[in-house]
């Protein structure tokens, strides 16, 4: 029965995936594989000077992942927090920035698997404080804003339950 829950949320995670833009998409699994060093991104994911100097940029705001996923601050404490929020802050806002993740639900799939499942409850403040920031564009400040749910805003509790579903680069066959 353990084996059909576990199936039935990887399903779910699939089933999530599939809702976002191509874009969306894309971006995710080019993150991911920054982030986790799955790939050497440059060459899987640059189709152009732009996009490389885009994929070295977010080698250097990931840099801070390894900190992050090594503190891990209390949920009922304030120490270490500004530290934490910080360099999260900063990396989801690059994130933001670059124009390819639309929406609250699209940038917690991508840091739950950058970061672990014990770090849902700081991806809403996290995404809230870098979509506010003047760095991002006005109307585009305003979609993220609006994408997030209250109830996601004001959860209160989360799953540490990790992700199962970790999606990847697929070659298209040549037709």
């Amino acid at each position: 029965m353990a084996h059909a829950g576990t199936a039935s949320l990887t399903i779910n995670e699939l089933r999530e995936f599939a809702s976002f833009s191509a874009g969306e998409q894309r971006y995710i699994r080019r993150s991911l594989d920054v982030g986790l060093g799955r790939q050497d991104a440059f060459k899987l994911w640059a189709r152009d000077g732009e996009e490389r100097s885009s994929i070295r940029r977010q080698y250097e705001a990931y840099h801070a992942l390894k900190e992050l996923r090594a503190t891990r601050p209390d949920e009922y404490d304030f120490d270490g927090v500004e530290a934490f929020m910080g360099k999260l802050v900063r990396m989801a806002a690059f994130d933001l920035a670059q124009g390819r993740i639309g929406s609250f639900s699209a940038f917690r799939f991508l840091y739950e698997r950058l970061l672990g499942g014990w770090a849902r409850p700081w991806l809403p403040a996290a995404f809230c404080g870098a979509a506010a920031l003047p760095q991002i564009q006005p109307e585009r400040r305003r979609t993220l804003l609006h994408s997030i749910s209250e109830a996601a805003a004001t959860a209160p509790g989360w799953s540490d339950r990790e992700p199962s579903f970790y999606p990847e680069f697929i070659e298209k066959e040549a037709a």
